[in-house]
């Protein structure tokens, strides 16, 4: 076991590791505000109006990582009408075509988390609110959508750790996030195992980091329900 090798490699992979947790976190968001909508027409009575959440749902979940990231890497460059549009610039960076992947990769997943935390919001508290003179918006907006999100919260942090590690597939279109950096180093040292391991080791590190983040929301947002 080569130690000086991991030792030297730190930093290199510590800046690959920041751009992992880059790319989580700007889809994470984007990825978020898709799903709420999303999820509000999943549980809709309206056939036509969840049709298109529903088809991009089953797509997402049903097909590779992988494969979704070749499909916008890739597969963008074959039409003229996006060479030539406004969308190129982006659509021609890896970066960003790896952003746009897993964005729609994690709505899909966040979406299913958020309809069945809709769903399980208990009907007497909706009740209560239409009691007491709430429109539909407030309700959503004061009573479902909170309580949906707390409902949900463990679910997505798993999704987010699933993110985190899915994410080590934007080293296949050439982008230098940690597992980028580790394969990068290898090519040059021939140590894989020493590189592998570091870089293990900070994707556990990243996964600590993340779950305490969401553990102290959760704890947060449900203090109202910690004992006195």
């Amino acid at each position: 076991m080569n130690w000086q090798v991991m030792i030297e490699s730190l930093p290199a992979l510590a800046e690959g590791a920041l751009l992992t947790l880059e790319l989580v976190a700007v889809s994470g968001v984007l990825g978020l505000v898709l799903a709420v909508p999303m999820a509000m027409a999943r549980i809709s009575p309206r056939g036509w109006v969840k049709a298109l959440p529903m088809a991009h749902i089953y797509f997402f979940r049903g097909t590779p990582l992988l494969v979704q990231i070749y499909l916008v890497y890739y597969g963008s460059g074959q039409f003229e009408a996006i060479r030539t549009s406004f969308l190129w610039p982006y659509l021609s960076e890896a970066y960003w075509c790896a952003i746009i992947a897993f964005t729609l990769n994690t709505a899909a997943y966040t979406a299913e988390i958020l309809r069945g935390a809709l769903q399980s919001v208990p009907r007497g508290e909706v009740e209560a609110a239409e009691a007491v003179g709430m429109t539909p918006v407030l309700i959503w907006r004061r009573i479902r959508l909170p309580r949906a999100f707390r409902i949900a919260l463990p679910a997505y942090s798993n999704e987010v750790i699933l993110m985190l590690k899915g994410s080590a597939l934007a080293s296949t279109i050439t982008l230098m996030d940690l597992t980028g950096v580790a394969r990068t180093i290898i090519a040059r040292t021939y140590t894989p195992m020493e590189l592998f391991l570091a870089a293990g080791l900070l994707y556990v590190l990243l996964t600590f980091m993340i779950l305490g983040g969401f553990r102290l929301l959760e704890k947060r947002l449900n203090r109202h329900l910690q004992p006195r």
